[in-house]
């Protein structure tokens, strides 16, 4: 008798692993979910809809686009993390998803390391300084001289607590007082610019190069330490009255943790075919952001290194985890 149940179980082995071989063997044979933690028009919801609908292409599937509007985008990180590992969820994931918002938030419904698996790093790049056309600064060093003689009195926009963080460094190394104004994503935010409801904020380039270049935002600096090709007149912050500030920006995609080795390697290899088309190198670069297309590996190890790094920053700035 036990060597009977033996010889079952083992059947029952043999078959759920060929089953799941299979699976993977046809992998994608319906249409992946990408979810986006954010409301549409903003930076990560771009990057999706231009990734997705040439990964679609790619795979020969439908990737449908799936926002899910949140502060921090954790709504839609915590989803991600939560459904099957079968690579038909993929997640739209910038860098504050991943190596911030475990240090600003008490309580976090989802373990960036724990709960995914690193496909590849999209893109990276430093964000612009933007403010309202009727703000009287022309630079960021005007800008600061404004902001110290009206303390408490400017408003600027926040999103996601990559900006939460990087505009809050901003005031610490320039010595100003602003009041910060939170929006569920960097569309809803470009509206109250736009409409002067706030006066400043640090856009995604991906966003601000067109509102710059149409006239209704005026850009001020650029967040990286060297200047961006797509915005060549725009100085960086660094060398614009706050030595060594920087904040850079990057986005990836990740999936659920556990989701098979083979569809891992399928994916990665297609998204980094998709990164290298023409249109989509074009666009993304031409919006001023760089292309970057790393591994599974090299992602996780980047996860780990910023994530080092944001929880020191959060301590070294006084910013209380809420």
């Amino acid at each position: 008798m036990k060597h009977a149940t033996r010889v079952l179980a083992g059947l029952l082995l043999t078959c759920t692993v060929s089953g799941a071989e299979a699976a993977e063997a046809k992998y994608p044979d319906r249409p992946l979910r990408f979810i986006v933690g954010f409301v549409p028009g903003g930076p990560s919801d771009i990057l999706a809809r231009l990734v997705g609908g040439k990964l679609g292409e790619q795979i020969g599937q439908t990737v449908v686009i799936d926002n899910r509007g949140s502060v921090g985008g954790v709504v839609g990180f915590e989803l991600g993390a939560k459904a099957a590992p079968d690579g038909y969820t993929i997640v739209l994931c910038p860098n504050s998803a991943l190596t911030i918002n475990p240090h600003v938030y008490l309580k976090l419904p989802y373990d960036p390391q724990r709960d995914y698996q690193p496909i590849t790093q999209l893109t990276v790049g430093g964000n612009v300084v933007v403010v309202h056309p009727s703000v009287a600064a022309k630079s960021v060093t005007e800008f600061i001289a404004l902001a110290k003689s009206k303390p408490g009195q400017l408003n600027h926009a926040t999103t996601g607590t990559g900006n939460v963080l990087g505009i809050a460094n901003f005031k610490l190394m320039a010595g100003i007082d602003m009041v910060a104004i939170p929006y569920k994503g960097t569309g809803q935010a470009v509206i109250a610019l736009v409409g002067g409801e706030v006066q400043m904020f640090f856009m995604n380039p991906l966003v601000a190069i067109t509102h710059v270049n149409s006239g209704k935002l005026r850009g001020l600096a650029v967040t990286s330490l060297t200047r961006n090709p797509a915005l060549p007149d725009l100085p960086t912050v660094s060398e614009s009255g706050v030595p060594g500030f920087q904040n850079i920006t990057w986005h990836s995609i990740v999936v659920p943790a556990g989701t098979p080795k083979p569809i891992v390697k399928r994916l990665h290899g297609d998204l980094v075919k998709v990164l290298q088309h023409p249109e989509v190198k074009g666009r993304i670069e031409g919006q001023g952001l760089a292309i970057v297309g790393s591994t599974p590996e090299a992602l996780s190890a980047l996860i780990r290194t910023e994530s080092i790094k944001y929880a020191k920053l959060v301590k070294d700035i006084g910013f209380q985890p809420q």
